[in-house]
Order: C-alpha cells, then structure tokens, then sequence
C-alpha cells in the first residue's frame, strides 16, 4: 500500500484504487461510492448500526467457535463498539439505494470495522493484516 497525505492506494483483484488517506473504508467501498452513485445519500443510521450488531454477534460466536482467534476478535468486537458507541459515522458513504443483494454495504461496514481493529492491534489501514475484511470481519 503506498500513501501520501492525500490517499492510500489500495490494491484488489480488480486493481488498484486510491482512497483517502484518512477513510477508514477502503477500495471496494471506493468503488461502490463511484459505481453507484444513485441518490447521494448514504445508508441510514439504523441500518447501519443493525448491520454492526451482527458483525459483532458474528465475531463473538465465531470467537466461540475457535473459528476467529481470540485477539482478532477482540479487536472486530471492540471496533464494533466504537462504531455502536457513535464513532466514526461519517464512513458509511455507500448509496443507501445502491443495486445488488447489498454487497457494497456489507464490504463498507467490513472495510471499516477491518481498519479499525487493525490500528488498535498496531497496524495500518488498507493493509489488511492481521484483520482481513472479507476473511475474518464477513465471517
């Protein structure tokens, strides 16, 4: 991942992207905000908040499971938190009319829950490592 004040550029199957530098989302949302850019305005706050309850649920259970290691979802569940407790609202940028099965919405509410948990652990964000969006935040 290469920064600069400015963006981030973030890399996935499709290429690579920049991002803002600051977004606690990343490339997939990035795309969707462009893709879809059906109303210009974003997901309302309950759906998103439901949708966080159930990112956190699912990390609790797969933590009991032994399908998430323990320190990994401590950091989803405690960034799922912050997200409950107000923080961050302003990342929830994908169109709230966006077509499909609501893809775009799942990957931003995983983009910045990923993020999130790996600053906590020390990483960085748009690295995916050692929280992956799809791998361990999707489970």
């Amino acid at each position: 991942m290469n920064t600069n004040t400015e963006s981030r550029t973030e890399r996935d199957s499709l290429g690579e992207l920049k991002v803002p530098a600051q977004a606690w989302y990343g490339i997939q949302t990035a795309r969707a905000v462009v893709n879809f850019p059906i109303s210009g305005r974003g997901p309302d706050r309950d759906f998103v908040l439901a949708h966080v309850h159930i990112k956190r649920a699912a990390a609790v259970a797969n933590r009991e499971a032994g399908w998430l290691k323990p320190e990994l979802a401590t950091a989803v569940i405690d960034a799922c938190d912050r997200i409950l407790n107000g923080e961050l609202a302003d990342q929830f940028v994908v169109d709230r009319f966006q077509a499909g099965a609501g893809t775009s919405h799942n990957m931003n509410s995983n983009e910045v829950i990923a993020n999130l948990a790996n600053v906590t652990l020390g990483g960085e964000r748009g690295t995916y490592t050692p929280v992956h969006p799809n791998d361990h935040v999707n489970m």
